[in-house]
Formats: C-alpha cells, sequence, structure tokens
C-alpha cells in the first residue's frame, strides 16, 4: 500500500468514533446495580408501622418491681403458665415480694430475687405453697402463634406468640416459651412440682435454651433490663451473694392495675403477628447498609427484637 493511501485513510478512524459516540450518547443510560443493595433497618420498620400493630400491657398482667435504681417492668404470660402466673399475682397482692433482695446474678446467665432467709421463709397468706409444674401447653392453646421460617437447634418450630419468644413440637403437639435474654422464669428444686413463683429469675446473658421445658417461664421483662443485667455478680457459688450487703434490695412489687393511673409506665408492645413485626424480623435477618458485608440471611429466635415503646409515640 503507497504511503499516500494511508494517510488518506487516517481520517476515518476519528470520524467513524464520533459516529459511534453520537449513537451512544442517543442511548437511555442504565444504573448500575449496587452489590449490596440498602435495605430497610429494623428502626425503619418500627418507624413505619401503624397504631394498630401495637397492644398496650395488660394492668392485671404486668408486674411493676421497684428497685433502688428504678422500675423493672415483667409482663405475665398467663396463656402459657395459668396457675403459676395466677398465684404470683396473689404473692404480689399479698405483699410477699416488698423487702426481699436480689439474691443472685450469674455471669452471662440469670439474676434471681426471692427471700433469703431459705430456713426461715416468710408465710404466705393467700398464694399457695406448691403447684405442679407448667414446663409446656398443649400448642391447641397457642391461638397467637407467628412462625419464623429460621431453623432452629432446640426445637421443630419457633417464633413469637402475642409478645413472647416461643416454641414448639407437632410430634408431641406441645408448646412452650423460650429462655431468651429477658424472659422470667420460676426458680425450682430438683422435684419438677417445687415452685410456686416465690423465686423468680430473668436471662441476663447469652439464651440458656437448655433450660426450655426444664422450668415453667411465666413472661419477660419489657421496661429495665439494664437494672439486673448490670448488677455486680455474685461471688458465691452459682452467683450468689455471699453477704446481705451484697443483696439488692426489693422496694416493692406491684401489679400495675393496682398502681395509681398517675404513676403507671405507659407502655406497648408491637403485635408479633403484625406485618410491621415481619418486616423487623426480616430487618434483623438480612442486615444492610453500608457497615455489613455479608447478610447473614438468617436469625435465631432469642436474637428477634421485640420493639417496646411509650404509648403515644
Amino acid at each position: 500500500m503507497h504511503a499516500d493511501q494511508v494517510l488518506r485513510k487516517r481520517p476515518a478512524i476519528p470520524a467513524l468514533a464520533t459516529a459511534l459516540c453520537a449513537v451512544l450518547l442517543a442511548q437511555p443510560v442504565q444504573a448500575a446495580e449496587p452489590v449490596n443493595p440498602p435495605r430497610p433497618a429494623a428502626a425503619d420498620a418500627v418507624n413505619a408501622s401503624k397504631p394498630a400493630e401495637w397492644r398496650p400491657l395488660d394492668p392485671e398482667h404486668t408486674l411493676y418491681m421497684e428497685l433502688p435504681g428504678g422500675r423493672v417492668v415483667i409482663e405475665l404470660a398467663p396463656a402459657f403458665a395459668p396457675a403459676h402466673a395466677a398465684n404470683i399475682r396473689a404473692l404480689v397482692r399479698e405483699g410477699y415480694f416488698d423487702g426481699l433482695a436480689v439474691l443472685r446474678s450469674h455471669d452471662n446467665y440469670v439474676a434471681q430475687w426471692g427471700d433469703p432467709d431459705e430456713k426461715n421463709p416468710r408465710p404466705l397468706k393467700t398464694a399457695k405453697a406448691r403447684l405442679a409444674g407448667e414446663f409446656t401447653m398443649p400448642m391447641s392453646n397457642d391461638k397467637h402463634f407467628t412462625p419464623l421460617p429460621d431453623r432452629d437447634g432446640y426445637a421443630a418450630q419457633v417464633g413469637h406468640s402475642n409478645g413472647f419468644p416461643s416454641a414448639r413440637d407437632p410430634k408431641t403437639g406441645r408448646a412452650w416459651l423460650a429462655h431468651c435474654y429477658g424472659m422470667v422464669g420460676v426458680g425450682r428444686d430438683v422435684d419438677s412440682d417445687s415452685a410456686n413463683g416465690s423465686s423468680l429469675y430473668a436471662v441476663t446473658g447469652h439464651a440458656p435454651r437448655h433450660l426450655d421445658r426444664n422450668i415453667t417461664v411465666v413472661g419477660r421483662v419489657v421496661s429495665g433490663m439494664p437494672l439486673l443485667s448490670s448488677l455486680p455478680r455474685g461471688t458465691g457459688p452459682l452467683g450468689f451473694y455471699e453477704q446481705p450487703g451484697q443483696q439488692v434490695p426489693i422496694k416493692a412489687v406491684r401489679l400495675a392495675a393496682d398502681v395509681p393511673e398517675a404513676e403507671r409506665s405507659k407502655l406497648e408492645v408491637m403485635r408479633t403477628d403484625s406485618a410491621s413485626f415481619k418486616a423487623v424480623a426480616e430487618a434483623q435477618r438480612n442486615r444492610g447498609g453500608p457497615w455489613t458485608k455479608v447478610p447473614a440471611g438468617y436469625i435465631e429466635l432469642c436474637n428477634v427484637t421485640i420493639p417496646v415503646r411509650e404509648q403515644g409515640k
């Protein structure tokens, strides 16, 4: 090829490029898919919830335990432990817990309260001294169960029932409350029927699910958990306080129904059968945002937050 032929063809290249650019610029620009698309946070689901997706605490099944540092609010679960819930209400109404103490703070386990004098226990007035254990109940009695799709190592099915983490076994037809953080159980001896609700504990550490179906669970702390989880750890066996001065005195325990309206804690719990609660669980199962690099795509029963707020918020 002659040199002047080469020179004559060079101008055609930029001309072609210009034509191609014109064609490309005329096409609509497609946005690239983000590698980790933003996902709604649990707070977004809470903020977007509707008033009908929240329920107030029932004053007849809500306890106020007054400690030196403030109030611990406990919601009872009479559907799962009707006899114990009724007996605890009787104990509270006769003033049984007033002046007793938190006796034990076991690291990564529980905080327990009751009568420090086991040899000379406080006499009962109307409450029963012993009850049959209520470790499980018939599944047919649980009318509010909402399952989680995630697998669980302790039960065939897990989910939530009217604000409480729960589990069930279709083979046996039994359901029970799970030992998640903040859940309240009834202390007992070796005998399954040796408790009455006069000794209670709250889970303050990693969920001890091995206790499921071995102890009666009567409810959960809905407010005031830091007052229990931050207590000094007991130095005795199982975290018991070795000196009376280490025990945390209980000023009083009252049913919300017996407290003047103006002095009540006006709290409400997100309905665990609501669309917003499902969104809360999904947001925690698949955490997004720039910080999360690998979303788990899975959530344990006890890691699902059950939102609680002041009424009207």
